[in-house]
């Protein structure tokens, strides 16, 4: 009964049409944010950096790929790579410009991901599905091609990684070996809340509906005036972009330095593809929710089972992990291919219209 907009009246159309038009829905996002912000005064530091760190940068990669495959319709197979172009990027501006602040790099190097990004979505004018998938796999190559034979990239180090140095942000360590989890976390945070509310800004507009509109179909966007070069160019761009910020901040602010080739392979960009479609396709929602389904799973098996009393090795949990996670994606492309962003979209209708049948 709590879940009524019974009394809630819209006199303009900006509130007709806001994001979150129910009372309600405002806040519960209100209390969920300012829970976040709160959770490290009742955590430990291992579970802020081994759960909530990882899940946040996730989250945003999973946002930016999204932004690509969700809304636009274009798959795409290199988004791990343009996370390390994000990482490297990061890396050599802070390296040049110490002096700088180290959220203006993290910002400025998705800029880079996303040139690099538009440069691989060209042949998306020509080619789309499976093909498209296996031009943008490319990125993946050349990015590994590029980092053992560039050591410029690393700064000429004998190792072939990267050291994160120690950067601040009102004389607190961000960034480095003194940097807390709990810095890096509210810092990870921040960036995560301000660019999820730009990603829903971006696709509630003009250009998201250009985009969905290529998505269910091109020929018919381009009869109604919608340019395809421009629109999917730019798809490519501010999902790299956002890939980009996500790879400089999963080296910086989760990390910490180690060789990034390792770090942003094509497993990753796998991963990140999984994360959306069970979350939901063409929902921000969805690659919160399936960012943290796919990253509590493999913790689950390995740290939750031990702790109620059922042994499980290391090797059998991975094993376990990859089974559960092909399960669930062969589950939500058949029985709910918008995955739980979309029983969470049911739930909340029932409960509006509960006792009603719906």
């Amino acid at each position: 009964m709590l879940y009524r907009e019974a009394g809630q009246f819209k006199t303009t159309y900006e509130a007709d049409m806001a994001v979150f038009p129910i009372r309600q829905d405002r806040i519960g996002l209100g209390l969920i944010i300012l829970a976040a912000f709160l959770l490290p005064l009742f955590s430990s530091d291992f579970f802020i950096g081994t759960v909530m760190v990882p899940f946040l940068v996730f989250s945003l990669a999973a946002i930016g790929l999204n932004l690509l495959t969700g809304y636009t319709g274009l798959l795409s197979l290199g988004t791990g790579a343009f996370m390390g172009v994000g990482a490297y990027a990061c890396y050599k501006l802070t390296i040049a410009f110490p002096e700088v602040n180290v959220l203006i790099w993290i910002v400025a190097s998705g800029f880079f991901s996303a040139a690099v990004g538009v440069l691989f979505g060209l042949p998306s004018l020509r080619i789309k599905g499976f093909y498209l998938a296996v031009a943008t796999l490319a990125a993946q190559f050349v990015l590994e091609w590029c980092v053992v034979r560039i050591p410029w990239l690393y700064n000429y180090s004998s190792s072939g990684s990267i050291d994160v140095p120690t950067r601040t942000l009102f004389d607190i360590a961000i960034t480095g070996p003194q940097a807390t989890p709990t810095t890096r976390y509210l810092v990870l945070l921040s960036i995560v809340v301000i660019f999820t509310w730009i990603a829903s800004n971006i696709v509630r507009g003009r250009i998201g509906r250009m985009w969905m509109a290529i998505r269910d179909m091109d020929i018919a966007a381009e009869l109604m005036g919608i340019r395809p070069l421009q629109t999917k160019l730019l798809a490519f761009a501010v999902s790299s972009f956002y890939c980009g910020v996500a790879g400089a901040v999963m080296m910086f602010l989760w990390y910490g330095g180690g060789e990034a080739k390792d770090a942003f392979n094509i497993n990753l960009s796998f991963n990140i593809l999984f994360m959306i479609i069970i979350g939901g396709l063409g929902a921000l929602l969805g690659a919160f929710l399936g960012a943290g389904l796919l990253h509590l799973v493999p913790i689950f098996l390995k740290f939750g089972l031990p702790a109620l009393g059922v042994p499980i090795g290391g090797e059998t949990a991975e094993h376990w992990t990859h089974i559960i996670i092909g399960m669930l994606i062969i589950f939500f492309l058949i029985v709910e291919p918008h995955g739980l962003a979309r029983l969470w979209s049911i739930t909340k209708q029932k409960l509006r219209m509960w006792p009603f049948p719906y």
